[in-house]
């Protein structure tokens, strides 16, 4: 059984999400905590598979802690779970390394993300994708003007070279679908998506797909 540990300055907070991940079979519940600098601790004396961590906390935020622990442990499996879904906050939360970064008011998020954290993969809420992509279509505007109506400018940098099919999958990655997801409506098998997502990050040279999908949603 997956382990998680849940950090938030609120303990009703802590509750709920140790009820709903017990009580739905997805995860058992190595310990909670209440403030980032506690979390850091807890962590060095029980590491747990999955962290899910607030931001904004007393005596130490949940991207300093998240720092800490990514950089004592590198392999460190952590999500980020806050009701801000601040440009800024989720820019850092990429730069640390965390695996996700969900708003609270998606709490039926919390089972899929953590299943996917296990699985390997780094997720982010529909929520946040769509902060972003409003957030960027207002800097990129003027860009897209002076393209002109060569609509093949806004692909220049990093995806010039994909191929029309990598960009049907990188906009259906941007949108939050998952490989099983991607795969039906592309009418492809689950291993070539992933393929073609492999191929993806090589050509654009970024380390996983939610960074994809910012810069993506940045270009459009």
């Amino acid at each position: 059984m997956t382990r998680v540990a849940i950090v938030d300055d609120d303990p009703i907070v802590c509750s709920s999400l140790s009820t709903i991940l017990k009580a739905t079979g997805t995860a058992d519940i190595a310990w909670t905590a209440c403030d980032g600098e506690t979390a850091v601790d807890r962590y060095e004396d029980d590491n747990p598979d999955v962290l899910l961590i607030d931001v904004q906390m007393p005596v130490m935020d949940g991207l300093a802690a998240s720092r800490k622990i990514i950089d004592a442990h590198p392999n460190a499996k952590i999500l980020i779970l806050t009701t801000f879904a601040d440009e800024s906050y989720i820019a850092k939360a990429l730069e640390i390394g965390t695996k996700g970064y969900l708003i609270k008011q998606d709490v039926s998020s919390v089972i899929p993300a953590v299943q996917s954290v296990m699985a390997g993969q780094v997720v982010m809420g529909a929520q946040v994708l769509q902060k972003l992509h409003v957030n960027k279509a207002s800097q990129t505007q003027r860009h897209v003007s002076q393209a002109g109506d060569n609509g093949e400018n806004r692909f220049s940098g990093r995806f010039a070279n994909l191929t029309e099919r990598e960009r049907d999958v990188m906009q259906l990655v941007a949108e939050g679908y998952d490989n099983r997801e991607i795969a039906a409506k592309l009418f492809l098998s689950e291993g070539t998506v992933r393929n073609r997502i492999s191929d993806i990050l090589a050509k654009t040279n970024v380390t996983n797909r939610t960074k994809l999908a910012v810069e993506w949603l940045a270009c459009q």
